[in-house]
């Protein structure tokens, strides 16, 4: 496998820790092979593509200010760009075991079929390595060439979330492969509390919203939160038994998910969390999709409205020594 330079980069807020950090002291690969770029600023899809242009990587690898890599992450990922079509090679994002029960229910509810869907492979560890689209790839542990990544203009600065799918649909349909890797997981808690959690997914449905605006392409399995938030909305004026069928349904498809997924994570008291999650994913979820079909945030923003800093870190490699 030839040695490639790696550019790491992370994006943070002003004043904020980089927890990512000291899991990446312990990386298996040669520390001058290797670069971190900490993008500080307060919109990320412009503090990912300003820190992007000042990378000197090969292979530009996206984390999250929280996301702990492996020791052997950079072998993993390097391995798979041996093949000139592959433009995009990304792995799932853990739960990590210390988190409350309240964050390993979000966890469990995001990795579930009930909960995430066609994106439950981003929360979980499963399977082999292989060609994926962008369901799959999560933007906290993510790389691309960085010639593919210019080439096609990075990250569109008026998509958070969201943006990294947009820019891979494109890729996709240009002929280049996206890799999922379930051994390059990283550990990232969910959010800490129930309302970062509703934000957190409203944001999902929101960002998801404003991508099909400019994709102009619906996937319609991401509109069912929404239709079914806005059929509970029309209960009130529609009340009889053959209308509060598909409720109740959903009610006992909570109630056996949750018991389910508890128990498979041999963790039956999560389920009162669960019963809570669910839901709350589902509704937050199309919310979000219905405020950004309605009022897309781009329609008044043209990019990045503030300056980015972007420093290297000195002395990699050295332990608890991240001068910046």
């Amino acid at each position: 496998m030839q040695s490639r330079k790696i550019s790491i980069i992370i994006p943070v807020k002003p004043g904020g820790q980089v927890k990512a950090l000291k899991a990446l002291t312990a990386v298996d690969y040669p520390s001058d092979l290797l670069e971190i770029l900490v993008a500080y600023g307060r919109q990320p899809s412009c503090q990912r593509n300003q820190a992007a242009l000042q990378a000197g990587g090969d292979i530009l690898y996206f984390l999250d200010d929280d996301s702990l890599v492996s020791s052997q992450f950079a072998k993993n990922l390097l391995s798979h760009y041996v093949d000139p079509l592959v433009s995009a090679v990304g792995g799932p994002s853990l739960t990590p075991a210390d988190d409350s029960p309240l964050q390993k229910a979000i966890g469990l509810a995001l990795s579930s079929v009930f909960g995430g869907g066609g994106v439950r492979n981003r929360y979980r560890k499963a399977g082999k390595a292989r060609v994926t689209a962008d369901n799959e790839l999560i933007l906290c542990n993510l790389s691309f060439r960085r010639d593919i990544f210019h080439e096609f203009g990075g990250l569109d600065e008026r998509l958070y979330p969201n943006e990294e799918n947009e820019l891979m649909d494109r890729v996709k349909k240009r002929g280049f492969l996206l890799i999922h890797d379930p051994e390059m997981a990283v550990f990232r808690s969910q959010r800490p509390d129930f309302a970062a959690f509703l934000r957190q997914m409203y944001g999902y449905g929101r960002g998801r919203a404003e991508q099909t605006y400019i994709s102009r392409e619906i996937k319609y399995a991401t509109l069912v939160p929404s239709l079914f938030l806005i059929y509970l909305c029309l209960i009130p004026f529609f009340i009889t038994p053959v209308y509060v069928v598909p409720i109740l349904c959903y009610a006992i498809t909570i109630l056996c998910c949750s018991i389910f997924e508890a128990s498979k994570a041999g963790t039956v008291s999560l389920v009162p969390h669960l019963l809570c999650v669910f839901p709350a994913l589902h509704l937050a979820y199309g919310a979000g999709m219905i405020n950004g079909f309605i009022a897309p945030r781009f329609r008044k923003s043209r990019g990045c409205m503030e300056g980015v800093d972007v420093r290297r870190v000195k002395e990699f490699g050295q332990p608890m020594k991240y001068a910046i």
